[in-house]
């Protein structure tokens, strides 16, 4: 079955308080964005590798791949307006039937065994995203107060969350609206069941200069 991957890398980098985008910022001498493409190559070097950047960011990611001599097979789509429709012009170069993901650019630290459970999972649930426990006591706003919840009832939700090629079409055939947070939430606005696998913690997403010290660390 073939696979595929959208890796989505938008992020203006506001929160790093630095000019570069987060994407493109080294951790242990690479940049972010190369380590997040070697981790879904290590899984399966045959797997199409599908870059999403903002069209203005696309001579510096050429620049960077020269100069790091970066030559994993990978093809570009142009980024949108908002998440939804940059994988929406990322599914534009996936064809024919079989598994697509979709991961965020910032989170090179998912594990290989993640990555296998999900596409593994996708086979038959047809709609797969990993998810952690959340080990902190959460409460709920009520809007006159708060109040503590289960935190039993709840998980974090990381990438890739992996899908049948034609469902996740046909959810982004949907109009956009702002409920669409992540691809399992487009999925579930036609009525689709999302089936849950176990993520690894390290899968962080790098957005302020806290992760980046973290990413250092697990380097």
């Amino acid at each position: 079955m073939k696979k595929h991957v959208i890796i989505v890398a938008g992020g203006k980098g506001l929160r790093m308080g630095g000019d570069i985008p987060k994407q493109f910022l080294p951790i242990g001498g690479k940049p972010v964005l190369m380590r997040t493409i070697e981790a879904f190559y290590s899984y399966d070097p045959s797997i199409h590798i599908i870059l999403v950047l903002p069209l203005a960011q696309q001579a510096y990611w050429k620049h960077l791949c020269e100069t790091y001599h970066f030559v994993l097979p990978h093809d570009i789509a142009d980024g949108g307006e908002t998440r939804f429709h940059s994988v929406k012009n990322g599914l534009a170069l996936v064809g024919g039937e079989g598994l697509v993901g979709v991961h965020d650019g910032v989170r090179p630290f998912v594990s290989r065994q993640v990555i296998a459970g999900c596409y593994d999972t996708a086979r038959q649930r047809h709609a797969v995203i990993p998810v952690i426990d959340v080990v902190e006591t959460v409460r709920h706003l009520t809007g006159v107060g708060s109040e503590t919840v289960p935190r039993n009832n709840y998980k974090l939700v990381q990438t890739p969350q992996v899908f049948d090629v034609q469902l996740l079409k046909d959810a982004y055939r949907q109009e956009y609206t702002d409920a669409f947070t992540d691809d399992a939430s487009v999925v579930e606005a036609m009525g689709k069941e999302v089936w849950l696998v176990e993520g690894n913690r390290e899968n962080i997403k790098l957005t302020t200069p806290f992760d980046l010290k973290i990413a250092e660390v697990l380097i």
